[in-house]
């Protein structure tokens, strides 16, 4: 049911964004969190929803929210929507089109992640959105791109993992190929598409355009998972480039910088990364293993990489003959990059985290405290900010149709009709 027409509408006067108005038709992970990223700059996010909800919802456990009373939700679902008002509706239904197409009159951004074809088949194609808004800047995010034999498929962050190579590098060298802890295809989409929107309102404001250059209005932004992990093979990938070889998997260690991995203590196992010769030499010594600094396998890193495991067979060996807090006291001391291995909360409750502000205490007026990971970006002078908790399904429905220009009747109709 769409949501009371009295209630309040957020002010989004705050942040870069403050006054662009992003509509969000995306689900899942990519674009939602997007959008999210563009909300916690500032911008009016709309998220449009069908009937049953973003798939994300009910990604349990665990939950958060009570089934019996309709708000349990996904824990998953909370991480990627706050700063994000709901709007509830059926797009396979012409009413529920012309709610769109109304929304996206007065849009700057719309972002989607439909099966290529799907939204021009719902009536949205690049000429129909350009005729309803020139200057609307469209992110479309796809699975495997708009061309090519697999343009058609559905994009899954695990299968992209599989098929770009990422999985072939990750993973320890004797073991199987292994995906990311979290599903870093879908974060990076996120991430690029976000940065192409920005680029493409800057584009679209005339900033930095050349004397007598055109200016430009809006424009389509085709955003893939699948070009989006190619991209951030970086090294590994130039590597490949350069050799003709497929780089393997090897644990947590470098295929580039030695020593760079982590090393069993006595009590358990911390990581070491040393990135430059001074913090090798500076290494060499404070383990008492100075030799190692002058011998001609070790003296430089390209020669480490070469005599790898005779190296960290070494290494190894006298790591082992201390705990790792007494190691990690040692190595703060020389300026060697170091740190212990902790579990998420671990993370989030360590001192240095707590000061960068790494968990944010929020309150949901229906589901009770839902904290939340941090912005990680601070600006200045228009900071980003956490405003309002991620929407139940629907939750601003009404408000939303009113700020549009419909009647408390034409929404009542609307409802009736299950549009929304």
């Amino acid at each position: 049911m769409a949501s009371p027409a009295a209630e309040p509408v957020p002010d989004p006067a705050v942040g870069p964004l403050a006054g662009i108005r992003v509509i969000d038709c995306s689900m899942v992970l990519a674009g939602p969190y997007c959008t999210m990223l563009l909300g916690d700059l500032g911008a009016d996010v709309i998220k449009v929803e069908p009937f049953e909800g973003d798939p994300s919802r009910g990604w349990g456990p665990p939950w958060v929210g009570e089934a019996a009373a309709g708000t349990r939700t996904a824990a998953y679902y909370l991480a990627i929507n706050r700063n994000k008002r709901g709007l509830r509706l059926d797009l396979r239904r012409e009413e529920g089109q012309e709610v769109l197409r109304t929304l996206v009159r007065g849009a700057d951004v719309l972002v989607e992640n439909f099966r290529v074809g799907a939204f021009e088949r719902l009536g949205f194609s690049d000429a129909a959105l350009a005729e309803l808004n020139p200057r609307l800047v469209h992110l479309a995010i796809s699975g495997f791109g708009t061309a090519g034999p697999d343009a058609a498929k559905p994009g899954f962050d695990f299968v992209i993992q599989a098929v770009s190579g990422l999985m072939s590098i990750t993973g320890q060298a004797d073991g199987p190929p292994t995906k990311v802890g979290v599903a870093i295809s879908d974060v990076v989409t996120g991430l690029f598409g976000g940065v192409s929107v920005l680029a493409a309102l800057v584009a679209r404001a005339g900033e930095r355009r050349e004397p007598g250059s055109a200016a430009v209005a809006g424009q389509r932004i085709d955003v893939s998972l699948l070009q989006s992990t190619l991209a951030i093979l970086i090294n590994q990938a130039q590597s490949a480039f350069v050799t003709g070889t497929a780089p393997g998997r090897l644990g947590n260690a470098h295929p580039s910088i030695v020593p760079y991995e982590t090393f069993p203590t006595a009590d358990g196992m911390i990581a070491v990364g040393v990135g430059s010769e001074p913090q090798w030499q500076r290494l060499c010594r404070m383990l008492d293993l100075e030799g190692l600094a002058n011998d001609p396998r070790f003296a430089t890193n390209g020669a480490r990489v070469e005599h790898r495991e005779a190296l960290i067979a070494v290494l190894a060996q006298r790591f082992a003959t201390s705990t790792s807090a007494a190691w990690l006291t040692e190595l703060d001391a020389a300026g060697i990059p170091a740190g212990p291995i902790l579990d998420v909360h671990e993370a989030f409750a360590s001192p240095q985290a707590t000061a960068i502000g790494s968990r944010v205490a929020l309150a949901h007026p229906a589901l009770g405290d839902v904290d939340q990971v941090g912005i990680p970006f601070a600006l200045s002078a228009t900071p980003a900010s956490i405003r309002m908790a991620p929407p139940l399904v629907g939750e601003h429905s009404d408000a939303i149709l009113a700020e549009a220009g419909y009647s408390q009747a034409a929404i009542a109709r609307l409802a009736e009709l299950g549009v929304i």
